[in-house]
């Protein structure tokens, strides 16, 4: 009778542990409590697996048209270590690349600063959690906590275009998570 009962024990503390971690790692959520995945895909380079990417939407329709007009969220989960450094170097890069002399050097050095404060260290597992929000800007998520909320959608849009734009660096990648690939879903 002991032994049954350290065993409810140890079902019910593993069952309130899974629950808590289960709402922890949908945080992000609140932004959109009806979110539905669009489309997924996995980022390699030279064959190694850096991230996997999900992409998510509210829709009352099925299956789900990607709409960048409309609150979004981009789910990043790492396969790799990367500094905080290397992200931010890399997105800025990336932004220049896709948008050229749009932006003047200290807006972009402002947005240095935003992606310094919104993003961490990532190791192996760790997830970022980007959400668009029309007319505000985007908010960045760990796993379990807000990281940084962020109000200017000037950036908002540039920052996602590394993954959305037509001319990102993996267009395969785009058209998975936008759900333009029948195997995105």
């Amino acid at each position: 009778m002991k032994l049954f009962i350290k065993l409810i024990k140890l079902i019910t503390a593993t069952v309130v542990i899974c629950s808590a971690l289960s709402a922890q790692a949908d945080v992000w959520r609140k932004d959109l409590p009806q979110a539905k995945l669009v489309g997924s895909g996995e980022f390699t380079w030279w064959g190694l697996s850096i991230y996997s990417a999900r992409l998510w939407q509210e829709s009352g329709i099925s299956p789900i048209t990607f709409n960048p007009q409309q609150s979004f969220a981009l789910e990043i989960t790492y396969h790799k270590s990367i500094s905080r450094e290397r992200f931010v170097d890399t997105s800025i890069d990336e932004i220049k690349r896709l948008h050229g002399d749009s932006f003047n050097a200290e807006q972009m050095q402002q947005w240095r600063s935003y992606m310094a404060k919104a993003f961490t260290d990532v190791k192996i597992g760790d997830q970022l959690i980007g959400v668009h929000i029309p007319q505000f800007g985007c908010r960045f998520y760990s796993q379990s906590k807000l990281l940084a909320e962020i109000p200017d959608e000037k950036f908002s849009k540039a920052f996602f275009s590394i993954w959305l734009d037509p001319r990102s660096k993996d267009n395969q990648l785009r058209t998975k998570l936008t759900g333009q690939s029948n195997g995105s879903k």
